[in-house]
């Protein structure tokens, strides 16, 4: 869901149109704002938003570091709407939405051309199988982690934060009629067709060894995190060996968001906890058509307003340990609380 807000005649939109060499890579690019780009002084940070209602803290993080240039919205689907809302509570340049809907799409030198000039970007929700599917491996890819590389902000929510980390849960096996991969499914069958799993979209350095999750407990995704991080920290069905830092996990509730410096200071923001997760104890195998029994792993909950620093994996958080016992999660919280 995204703000809807009735903004004055002031609002123009600078460009609209449907770019293509064919049907097939077929584009859409809608601009709001000035009609040419400027040269604005980005400084990097990156919003980790876990869905829902949008939060106005999490966006105006970005347009502060976009240096009032233009900021570029990317889809695979859907529509302009956040142009709206952006011109709404920021004050930029421009305010682009860029829809690349498939491989061909992504190959359009335009597209490429875009990214390369906007200021801040933020990947928008849907379904992170079509970013996978569509963007990886072309041209959009390359441009994405070439403007990580010079320093501009860069956001997504939902589907757009789970592309955020070194590691990515793709979504390419879920089923049409049934998205939510949830954790009880996950837990009952770590190696099911629908646990589909990824690495090194982006490029974000402070992400490195770390899977992001979404809409976290409102969509009860603990149990399936935790799988990520048994399959992750398991390579080739081994046993990890205990107290060595591994792969690490960041679970985002709804309308909330982690806003964070290169350097690995987060915040936390909105109206929900971010769940930060550690493997580096957890031991245990997965087993195909098996529940998972793994453990324990160490979560760090930190509230609205707290800090968190990646470096040290550290902050101000409660502190607890889970763990799977033939896909049922026990938790050292009191009456077994997983969030």
């Amino acid at each position: 869901m995204r703000h809807l807000r009735l903004l004055g005649l002031g609002f123009f939109l600078a460009m609209s149109g449907l770019a293509a060499l064919s049907q097939s890579a077929a584009y859409r690019y809608i601009r709001a704002g000035e009609p040419a780009n400027i040269n604005a002084q980005s400084r990097p940070g990156f919003a980790l938003m876990g869905g829902g209602t949008d939060l106005d803290e999490a966006f105006q993080f970005l347009c502060d570091r976009s240096g009032g240039g233009d900021f570029l919205i990317l889809r695979a689907t859907g529509d302009d709407e956040y142009n709206f809302y952006l011109r709404g509570i920021c004050h930029l340049n421009s305010v682009s939405t860029l829809i690349i809907p498939n491989r061909d799409a992504a190959a359009v030198p335009f597209v490429g051309d875009a990214i390369k000039h906007a200021s801040a970007i933020f990947i928008a929700g849907g379904d992170q199988a079509n970013y996978i599917n569509f963007w990886m491996n072309t041209p959009v890819q390359t441009a994405l982690n070439d403007a990580i590389s010079r320093g501009v902000p860069v956001g997504g929510t939902s589907a757009g934060l789970a592309v955020m980390g070194e590691y990515i849960y793709t979504a390419q096996g879920d089923k049409p009629d049934d998205p939510n991969l949830d954790g009880k499914t996950a837990l009952a069958d770590p190696y099911s067709a629908r646990i589909t799993l990824a690495s090194k979209f982006l490029n974000i350095p402070i992400l490195k060894d770390v899977i992001t999750d979404t809409h976290f407990a409102r969509r009860d995704r603990m149990g399936r995190l935790l799988v990520f991080l048994a399959r992750l920290n398991e390579p080739e069905g081994k046993p990890r060996a205990g107290n060595v830092p591994g792969i690490r996990g960041i679970g985002v509730e709804e309308r909330a968001a982690v806003l964070l410096d290169p350097d690995g200071k987060a915040r936390v923001v909105g109206f929900g906890a971010a769940y930060f997760i550690d493997a580096k104890e957890a031991d245990g195998q997965s087993q195909p058509g098996k529940p998972l029994s793994f453990g324990p792993f160490e979560v760090q909950k930190v509230a609205p307003g707290a800090s968190f620093y990646l470096k040290s994996w550290a902050g101000d958080s409660i502190s607890y340990k889970i763990s799977a016992k033939a896909g049922k999660l026990r938790s050292t919280q009191t009456a077994n609380e997983i969030y």
